[in-house]
């Protein structure tokens, strides 16, 4: 999983380590602000992708809704980029509230920038892989990639931070 590509911002290609962890995926989630929709031709290549826009995306992007519900071997995951609710809310709380009253195991979301893998006190899950391209305040650039164990999620930290 990864958000927050801006690619290909500054002449920057993806890291080697993302495309190598794309390579072995069965599928990509991307959470927004990949720039330019040709990023997804790219990943592609590797394994299915499933991407939401954020809001750096070109507006009206077919292949880039809003908001995307996924069943992913029985885990019920939302995904949003986490700009748009109320401008007072934080990034988590406005990419859970995208999807109030929907079913849901899990909230996958960008934007930010900052990685995130929590667990809310209503039991649903967040996750904001972070950005493999541009860490701003977060300490280093990274991705997750996320596993079902016995049914439940479990993430790993890909790129410059192996733990959060």
């Amino acid at each position: 999983m990864t958000a927050d590509t801006h690619w290909p911002r500054h002449g920057r290609d993806l890291p080697a380590w993302l495309l190598n962890a794309a390579a072995q995926a069965d599928a990509i989630l991307h959470a927004g602000d990949l720039t330019d929709p040709a990023l997804l031709a790219v990943l592609e290549r590797h394994a299915p992708v499933w991407a939401v826009a954020g809001n750096g995306d070109p507006p009206g992007e077919p292949r880039l809704p809003k908001k995307r519900l996924l069943d992913l071997g029985g885990l019920r995951v939302g995904m949003a980029h986490g700009h748009i609710g109320r401008p007072s809310a934080t990034t988590p709380d406005r990419a859970a509230a995208a999807f109030a009253g929907e079913a849901i195991d899990l909230v996958v979301f960008g934007h930010s920038h900052q990685p995130l893998w929590a667990k809310r006190p209503d039991g649903l899950w967040l996750l904001n892989p972070g950005s493999p391209t541009e860490r701003r305040r977060a300490p280093a650039c990274t991705a997750a990639w996320l596993r079902l164990v016995d049914g439940a999620p479990r993430v790993e930290w890909l790129g410059g931070q192996s733990a959060l």
